[in-house]
């Protein structure tokens, strides 16, 4: 009962907090704070992703299947939904050596798909977000770095197995920015993501946990291609707890509404409570 009230306390303290607004781009219209929702963050904590009907997806600690977790994964990341097909980014230990993304069909058939780790490669799998032809996958790394990772989409790119299998990289995005502890990207459009990093310490960008734009030269199709890395925002830190630290998720474009969704697990005791914060351009 106190957790059930604790929870309740922190979803009422993040309405309210008030609204927020972006930083301008330049030639764009803002992207404004316009809603906030709650989720419990050991069911949804660590994404969320819309469906062609406008309901959501969510994703946690908590939603990891028996088998992964028995196979040795141990933590799911931030999922993505493309024509139908859930995409979801797993990782295991700290001595892990792959990465696996599961795919799940409309017909909820269920395959996965293993990346063995390349020299000097990560073992983070944070997130997963396929480009809108449904030809590419884009994950990255945890830490400092200079680039996402680039797959071919498994299921929906024909070169992967039809049933599972091995997942090799196809190559990279150059952010001509370095970014640090990226929690989630999505795509906005054929040539623009949408990101949410972790950072806090301000070194890199101005923002607080910034929520990043990355513009591609070109959409993705098998050639080299850089990302131009801007900051747009800081996602919100409101809660009733004051002492902890936020910790910034998932992140989702609805493309049909509009809609940018960022996810906040709240700090402290109200760990249990994860907000999610919509914004629109305007």
């Amino acid at each position: 009962m106190r957790r059930q009230f604790l929870a309740a306390a922190c979803l009422l303290a993040a309405f309210a907090g008030g609204m927020g607004t972006s930083t301008a781009v330049a030639g764009e219209p803002r992207w404004t704070e316009t809603g906030t929702a709650y989720v419990d963050s050991l069911s949804g904590g660590e994404g969320l992703a819309s469906r062609a009907d406008g309901s959501l997806l969510y994703r946690g600690l908590g939603t990891i299947p028996l088998g992964p977790r028995i196979e040795g994964w141990n933590h799911v990341g931030d999922p993505d939904i493309a024509q139908g097909y859930v995409f979801d980014a797993y990782q295991g230990s700290d001595s892990a050596t792959s990465k696996m993304f599961a795919v799940t069909t409309p017909a909820g058939k269920r395959y996965e798909y293993v990346h063995r780790l390349d020299p000097g490669e990560k073992l983070n799998n944070s997130f997963a977000t396929v480009s809108p032809d449904g030809q590419w996958l884009v994950s990255g790394e945890w830490g400092d770095q200079n680039r996402l990772q680039v797959f071919p989409a498994p299921l929906l790119n024909p070169s992967t197995p039809p049933k599972g299998g091995a997942l090799n990289e196809a190559w990279q995005i150059t952010l001509d920015t370095p970014v640090r502890d990226i929690q989630s990207c999505d795509f906005v459009t054929a040539t623009r993501l949408a990101c949410v990093s972790d950072d806090g310490s301000r070194t890199l960008f101005p923002e607080d946990r910034p929520v990043l734009q990355v513009d591609l030269e070109h959409q993705l199709d098998g050639r080299p291609v850089t990302g131009h890395v801007t900051s747009l925002f800081a996602v919100p830190q409101r809660s009733l707890c004051t002492a902890g630290t936020y910790e910034a998720e998932g992140v989702d474009y609805d493309v049909v509404r509009g809609t940018l969704r960022v996810e906040v697990i709240q700090p402290g005791a109200c760990v249990l409570a994860t907000t999610v914060y919509s914004y629109q351009q305007r």
